[in-house]
């Protein structure tokens, strides 16, 4: 997969805080109901941690219970790729930033709404932006 915003690992660990490195590009994930966007309500635009790309609006997020940020769709069809993940022994759709291949959670088929998916996002895989709502 080529992505327009492409650095070395060394390049991120210098750009990412550790945690952020481990979530972003090393795919791991944050504990559930720890991240500082699972209630967080406010006007504007979600955007990957790492390159700033905007992915999800506010309008599209909702509460799941789940214990990360939920949304139903992603701002654009480019925001956000799929990639099939086998790992801890479960078949997920894993999600990546369109425009620099970071990891920011998991999709999956069981949203409320119309679309009917639920993006799961780890909270330190973006950056909030109120500035410069979409919706």
């Amino acid at each position: 997969m080529g992505f327009k915003v492409e650095k070395s690992e060394e390049d991120w660990k210098k750009e990412l805080s550790e945690e952020e490195f481990r979530v972003l590009r090393e795919k791991g994930t944050e504990r559930a109901f720890s991240g500082k966007y699972i209630l967080h309500f406010q006007d504007g635009t979600y955007k990957c941690r790492a390159c700033g790309n905007e992915l999800f609006t506010s309008e599209s997020k909702f509460e799941s219970g789940c214990g990360w940020p939920s949304f139903d769709n992603q701002v654009s069809e480019e925001a956000v790729v799929t990639k099939r993940d086998t790992t801890h022994g479960m078949i997920r759709t894993e999600i990546l930033c369109g425009n620099c291949g970071s990891h920011l959670g998991h999709v999956f088929n069981d949203g409320p709404t119309e679309s009917g998916l639920r993006y799961c996002v780890n909270s330190v895989s973006v950056d909030f932006d109120s500035e410069n709502p979409r919706n």
